[in-house]
């Protein structure tokens, strides 16, 4: 897709174009954490978004997107959300570069990639981090890649009207080749595990649903941890998130709490935990331990965060039984999406029938399925 998406560029603006590829991320474990200040432990895949880009000398944006086959233009003069929606994540971090005092000239763009869309695994992000990074170089503002990566949020936040976390735009541009990035999300300060993946591929099942729930309920989990750290803060003022709680403070205060609030409050301070001891099985190479972990987050998010749906507790049912898979869980927001697994190289082929004709079976969908590969972050294209 690489070198149409190039070919495409010159055919269209007569000129050479600086390429550039930004990625796709998954979460390996940590989930619904990030909001809470806590820890996730994301990783950017081979699934991508590229772009060609170069200045025109003009005072326009003029930009092709070659999934959509579709064309827009824009004024770099008057910045506004567009009616276009796949153009807002363009034009959000262009405004943000222009509030940063960075003078944007015009430049031409076809950008395409291989990320499925709706599947949870970040294209906007890939899209707003892969921008970032484009216009950087082409202009050389020299902007440090944190930096980047929070217009890219802001760019979401205020284009695409999405209030994400900052995990996703973080995973996209500091990704590095076989290893996951264990990010602290209040300090924002992060470390790299090698995954020992060698005999093991990362396999996503999409479920194809996505239940009406899932933005209230976001929502209302998010009111359910905060009520939870209200309590606590009245006896231990230094929680100020569920990243402060212990186990033992919600065990001491239990009988203060409604029993839904306190479920989900045990759930993130488990989480945070996990991805702790998680880091520390990638640190001695014990993928096995890892896998664990992982049934272990899903059990929290189906029983106790109550985020699950049947189609995402089927899939992960149907690998416990199996020796190829190590761990899998249900991976995003919930009530739908991909089960994120890890199973053996040699396996692929019959894990992968053998999940299809399972959740043809019982649901009548045809389930679709992604092999992963770790690779670094938002880059210059090889």
């Amino acid at each position: 897709m690489l070198n149409e998406i190039t070919a495409k560029f010159r055919e269209l603006y007569k000129q050479e174009p600086v390429v550039v590829r930004s990625p796709g991320r998954v979460n390996l474990i940590g989930e619904h954490t990030d909001y809470n200040e806590g820890f996730v432990l994301p990783a950017a895949i081979n699934k991508e978004i590229f772009f060609a880009i170069a200045p025109n000398g003009t005072n326009s944006l003029r930009a092709y997107s070659y999934n959509l086959e579709e064309h827009a233009e824009f004024d770099l003069g008057h910045v506004q959300r567009s009616e276009i929606a796949w153009a807002n994540y363009l034009l959000g971090v262009v405004a943000q570069l222009q509030r940063a005092k960075h003078h944007v000239e015009g430049f031409d763009l076809v950008f395409g990639g291989n990320i499925p869309i709706g599947a949870g695994l970040s294209s906007s992000a890939a899209v707003e981090c892969g921008m970032a990074f484009g216009l950087n170089e082409i202009f050389r503002f020299g902007i440090e890649k944190l930096t980047l990566v929070k217009m890219a949020q802001k760019a979401e936040h205020e284009y695409a009207l999405v209030m994400c976390g900052i995990m996703d735009q973080f995973a996209s541009m500091f990704g590095k080749q076989d290893h996951a990035i264990k990010l602290d999300c209040r300090s924002l300060e992060y470390e790299y595990y090698h995954l020992a993946m060698a005999h093991y591929r990362i396999v996503l099942c999409d479920t194809q649903v996505k239940h009406s729930l899932a933005s209230s309920a976001y929502n209302t989990r998010r009111q359910e941890c905060e009520a939870g750290v209200a309590i606590l803060h009245r006896h231990h003022p230094e929680v100020l998130s569920l990243r402060d709680a212990t186990l033992d403070m919600l065990a001491q205060h239990q009988q203060e709490f409604d029993p839904v609030v306190y479920r989900r409050c045990t759930y993130v301070v488990s989480e945070n935990n996990r991805v702790e001891a998680a880091c520390a099985d990638l640190a001695n190479d014990d993928m096995k331990a890892f896998g664990q972990k992982m049934y272990a987050s899903h059990e929290g998010l189906q029983h106790d965060y109550e985020v699950s749906c049947p189609e995402l507790d089927f899939l992960v049912d149907q690998t416990r039984e199996s020796d190829a898979v190590l761990g899998a869980r249900m991976m995003g927001g919930g009530f739908g999406g991909c089960t994120i697994n890890l199973v053996q190289v040699d396996a692929i082929d019959a894990f992968v029938q053998q999940m299809e004709q399972a959740y043809r079976q019982r649901f009548g969908i045809t389930l679709k399925t992604y092999i992963a590969e770790i690779v670094d972050g938002s880059s210059f294209a090889a």
